[in-house]
C-alpha cells in the first residue's frame, strides 16, 4: 500500500476479533508512532497495553469511575462500563506525558504531538491489515481513571485505540472536498 492510498483510505473499525496484534505488529505499530512530531525531542508519549486480563482490570477502573460518577448506578451501567475494553482483543491508552514549564514546547504542543503518535498507531494498523478504533470519551478524563493508570498532573489521556482483526466491513468512506475546509490568503 502506498502512502498516499493509506492516508486517504484509512478507516475505523468498530467490529473487532481476535486475534490481537503479534509481536511483531505491536513493534511497528509503534515505531509508527515514535515518528510523530517531537519539538525538542521531548518524546511526550506513554503507552499502555491492555490485553487479556488487563482489559478486565480496564473495565474495572472503568466502572469504578462510573460508580464514583453516580453512585446510584444499576448494575447493568456497571456491567456496560466493565465491558468496554472487552470489544477488542487489545486497547492501547495513549499517554500525553507532558513536561511542564517549558516555554518553546507548552501543554498543547505536547498533546498534540502524542496524538500524532496515536494516529501513527492507526496509520501502521491499517497497513498491516489490523482494524483500530480511537476512543476517548469521559473515561479518559475521569479522575478515577487517571489515578488508576498513574498519570500527573499534566499528563492526559489522548486515545485508548482499540485494536484486533477486522470482524466486519469497512463502511463505505465520505467524499470530503478539501476546498470546503480550505482558505486561501494569496
Amino acid at each position: 500500500m502506498d502512502a498516499l492510498t493509506l492516508l486517504h483510505e484509512r478507516s475505523s473499525m468498530g467490529k473487532l476479533m481476535e486475534p490481537a496484534p503479534t509481536a511483531e505488529q505491536l513493534s511497528a505499530l509503534y515505531q509508527a508512532a515514535l515518528r510523530a512530531p517531537d519539538h525538542k525531542e521531548l518524546r511526550p508519549w506513554r503507552f499502555i497495553e491492555f490485553s487479556g486480563e488487563g482489559r478486565e482490570r480496564l473495565g474495572e477502573l472503568f466502572a469504578e469511575a462510573e460508580f464514583q460518577e453516580d453512585p446510584h448506578a444499576d448494575d447493568s451501567a456497571l456491567d456496560a462500563a466493565r465491558k468496554k475494553p472487552l470489544r477488542a482483543p487489545m486497547v492501547i491508552a495513549v499517554i500525553a506525558k507532558v513536561t511542564p514549564d517549558i516555554a518553546k514546547v507548552p501543554k498543547m504542543e505536547q498533546v498534540i504531538s502524542a496524538g500524532c503518535a496515536a494516529h501513527g498507531i492507526l496509520l501502521a494498523a491499517h497497513a498491516l491489515g489490523l482494524g483500530a478504533m480511537w476512543r476517548s470519551g469521559k473515561y479518559a478524563f475521569d479522575p478515577v481513571v487517571r489515578k488508576g493508570l498513574s498519570l500527573e498532573e499534566d499528563d492526559e489521556v489522548v486515545a485508548f485505540i482499540y485494536l484486533g482483526t477486522p470482524g466486519g466491513r469497512h463502511k463505505p468512506l465520505p467524499q470530503h472536498q478539501a476546498d470546503d475546509f480550505v482558505e486561501r490568503w494569496a
